[in-house]
């Protein structure tokens, strides 16, 4: 055993951050650790690093065990170059020779100043300095931020060929998968460990979101018998039972800490209006700077409801190929004509648009005011921060002392009160939480306009996408249909430029022999959601057969007729949403078995 750590408490700003945090690290052990933005992970790694210390509890380390730990927002400042910094801590000839490897791998020289690097640079120099020992322990927090794929790609393979254990924060689905075997997950301040991949931690997670509804619907009823005996019995005796009255207090306290985390459900944007049929029409775009091409004869055709995915290596103009296909930036040759009534709304990576002396509250509402307008309703702003995971007495809080997380979501918050009908994101996944990455993947691919989202998450581009753009060599860029995993499976199998190809003669209705293949399956977008509604019925009859449970207590109706009448007319809402999403799932499955028999 490396790490064990016991009843680990930790209190911040007079909050409770973690509280009653156990488990243990094993040699070799590779533990992906989730939980909410600002639920302590971060905290738990610094603690185990020994930059923290917990407020009560026991932490064991392992005599001798060598830690490395990569921090979320590395600080070089004080280095006077990246291999000073990268070899700060080795004590070996052999390690100085592994940190110049990795540097060079990683696209670096070392002798780059700090103050003038990238986000993309800081993470991947900083990488470089945890992997060069070799350690025992490897503590990495989102170490996929910034990175392109072919660095998220190498890093996989680099984590998999090392001895070392290691705990790993990320929201990487594929990264999480590929490199864990346990789930640590982190919520309300307690930790619970999943034995298994990532890939069963959700629906392990939801059976145990499941079964604590139920056991807190038992936890009601049991306050409510004790608070009955606290009324009635104590006064019939006359005298105080100091043990039941302590765990009454106990009870509630249990309940308390139960309702205290707050979950976003869903996100809501502010619609435009409907934008023309075509969005955007781009023939034989190109843009260079100096000798460097970013794009050379691009022909790209963005119609109203596609969702765009732009992937390539950092430095490869992404960007500013965005920034051409919107008209922000013209082209050297070629044009980009943009369709009719586009309310664009864009999310830059670099979150230049949240002022960071300005407080939560002033960004959110629209006008400085005490409201925002979200379509037809209006919102008071502390009613809107709740619905983001923030608390009230953060609203006088300035952006710049805000969590990269917590700014994630601010920005989220704010581009979805403007009013829009196309959403342009860079990189928009970077520092959310898992749970708040699905409530993006699910606005996005509902949302009732046109999405071109830069992201090198796979998971995101798989879930959202309908089609994918990907660099070429000399300028060259090439559109797959469908989302990441799609694009891998077309480029392996066949050649990338007949592909796009017979994408464009789809597009414009030109070539009958694509159009009748095309025609033998369904679109990407019924595709997309019949692979969806599965999951949304199952869903639904787990939260009705909740309900059930809850409206089978024969007394609830005597006790709280309004509680019963609320249930009722939920159930009866789900049973409604449940019959159209199954009669939904039937149309498209008829559909698709009618396009393949012909």
């Amino acid at each position: 055993m490396l790490v064990n750590l016991k009843n680990i408490h930790y209190t911040l700003g007079g909050t409770p951050l973690i509280e009653n945090a156990n488990f243990a690290v094993d040699t070799q052990d590779r533990i992906g650790l989730v939980g909410r933005n600002g639920s302590g992970k971060s905290t738990l790694l610094k603690i185990i690093s020994g930059i923290l210390n917990a407020d009560t509890g026991e932490k064991f380390i392992q005599p001798g065990t060598s830690i490395q730990y990569l921090e979320q927002e590395p600080k070089l400042s004080k280095y006077k170059n990246l291999l000073d910094y990268v070899c700060s801590e080795l004590h070996e000839t052999q390690q100085y020779y592994r940190a110049k490897i990795l540097l060079n791998v990683l696209n670096l020289s070392g002798d780059e100043k700090p103050q003038s690097l990238s986000g993309g640079e800081i993470k991947r120099c900083a990488l470089a300095k945890a992997l060069a020992p070799k350690p025992d322990l490897l503590l990495l927090d989102e170490p996929t931020n910034h990175l392109d794929l072919p660095a998220i790609e190498w890093l996989e393979e680099e984590l998999n060929s090392l001895p070392s254990a290691m705990i790993i924060i990320s929201h990487d689905r594929f990264f999480l998968e590929k490199i864990t075997r346990k789930i640590l997950w982190l919520d309300r301040g307690k930790t619970q460990l999943l034995n298994q991949r990532f890939s069963q931690f959700e629906q392990w997670k939801e059976n145990f979101l499941e079964q604590e509804l139920m056991d807190n619907h038992k936890l009601d009823r049991q306050i409510a018998r004790e608070e009955d005996w606290v009324r009635y019995g104590v006064t019939a005796r006359r005298k105080r039972n100091v043990r039941r009255m302590a765990e009454l207090q106990e009870l509630r306290k249990t309940r308390q800490e139960i309702i205290k985390n707050p979950m976003m459900t869903a996100m809501q944007a502010n619609q435009g209006g409907i934008s023309g049929k075509i969005v955007i029409d781009a023939k034989q775009i190109s843009k260079s700077f100096s000798e460097k091409t970013i794009v050379k004869n691009l022909n790209l055709r963005i119609l109203r409801n596609d969702r765009l995915g732009i992937i390539g290596p950092n430095g490869i103009g992404k960007s500013t190929l965005l920034k051409l296909l919107i008209g922000q930036e013209q082209p050297d040759s070629g044009e980009v004509k943009l369709g009719s009534n586009l309310e664009f709304n864009y999310l830059d990576q670099n979150r230049n648009f949240l002022d960071p002396m300005k407080t939560l509250a002033q960004t959110l509402s629209n006008d400085g005011g005490e409201y925002v307008h979200i379509g037809t309703q209006r919102k008071h702003v502390i009613g809107y921060m709740k619905e983001f995971m923030f608390r009230p007495e953060q609203a006088k809080t300035p952006i710049h002392v805000l969590s990269g997380g917590e700014k994630a979501r601010v920005l989220i918050a704010r581009a979805l009160a403007k009013s829009s009908n196309i959403m342009v994101m860079d990189e928009p996944t970077n520092d959310l939480d898992l749970e708040t990455l699905d409530l993006l993947q699910d606005f996005l691919s509902t949302y009732a306009g046109t999405v071109i989202i830069i992201s090198h998450d796979r998971d995101f581009l798989d879930k959202v996408a309908t089609s994918i753009l990907v660099p070429e060599k000399d300028g060259k860029w090439i559109e797959y249909a469908g989302g990441y995993s799609d694009m891998m499976r077309l480029r392996k199998n066949s050649d990338p430029f007949e592909v796009i190809k017979e994408i464009n003669s789809a597009k414009d209705n030109a070539n009958d022999k694509t159009e009748k293949a095309k025609a033998k399956k369904l679109s990407f977008k019924d595709q997309y959601e019949l692979n969806l509604l599965p999951k949304k019925i199952q869903t639904l009859e787990k939260e009705m057969a909740v309900l059930t449970q809850l409206l089978s207590d024969n007394s609830l109706y005597t006790r709280d007729p309004q509680q019963f009448q609320i249930y009722t007319e939920q159930l009866n809402k789900k049973h409604q949403d449940h019959h159209e999403l199954e009669e939904k799932w039937f149309e498209l499955e008829l559909k698709r078995e009618e396009l393949e028999r012909n």
